[in-house]
């Protein structure tokens, strides 16, 4: 005979143990295996196919972990995908009061360049400066790019014209908003002259958005 405490704690086991499985194959099958958007997107879809027949048949043979083990999945699969359709289909809107090059050299250009489409379509320009107080700053201004799901702000080695050529980089941080002027910090030390290249990076399906050259 079976103890309540038993199993109560068999379907808390189960329960977690279907979303991190669930979330942990999205994350292999959309961000590691492949570069290429459209592959990564369709080998999603199986992961969540052969997820949701798994979790049947788990419901099937064992009924008293039928409840947690869908639920989970049926969770799992409507946050995961609330998720990833607002951070595809809304816009993100930044209006940040970044810096701006003087004619007094207070604030001196290092090198920009203008934003070019990969995967995506973007405008905007790229400007990396340094203020007086020695501090450099990368700004986006004019900027707006596709929205996408974990978007990052990378300073690559290289033209970075395809994911292939993003493999030594620098990571700013998270992208603020898919649209408007924005800045980052560029870390004290970091050679621009080895980093030439602005990447919006897609980390979760390792995608490259955009590119822009720094001269």
């Amino acid at each position: 005979m079976t103890r309540p405490g038993s199993s109560a704690l068999a379907r808390l086991g189960a329960f977690v143990a279907v979303v991190v499985v669930v979330v942990a194959g999205i994350w292999v099958s959309g961000g590691l295996i492949t570069n290429d958007f459209g592959l990564a997107m369709a080998l999603t879809a199986i992961w969540m196919g052969a997820a949701a027949a798994g979790c049947v048949a788990i419901a099937w043979r064992r009924p008293g972990l039928r409840l947690p083990v869908l639920g989970a999945y049926v969770l799992t699969a409507v946050v995961v995908g609330g998720y990833l359709a607002r951070s595809t289909l809304v816009d993100d809107e930044v209006n940040e009061r970044v810096v701006r090059v003087t004619p007094d050299a207070r604030n001196s250009l290092l090198s920009h360049g203008r934003f070019h489409p990969v995967a995506h379509s973007v405008a905007g320009t790229a400007t990396a400066i340094r203020r007086a107080n020695g501090d450099r700053v990368l700004t986006l201004t004019g900027f707006e790019v596709d929205n996408g799901p974990d978007l990052r702000v990378y300073l690559v080695a290289g033209p970075a014209r395809d994911e292939s050529e993003v493999d030594d980089f620098e990571d700013l941080g998270g992208l603020k908003g898919n649209k408007g002027n924005q800045q980052y910090e560029i870390p004290r030390g970091l050679d621009l002259a080895r980093y030439p290249t602005v990447v919006i990076w897609c980390r979760a399906f390792s995608v490259n958005f955009a590119r822009a050259p720094l001269t």
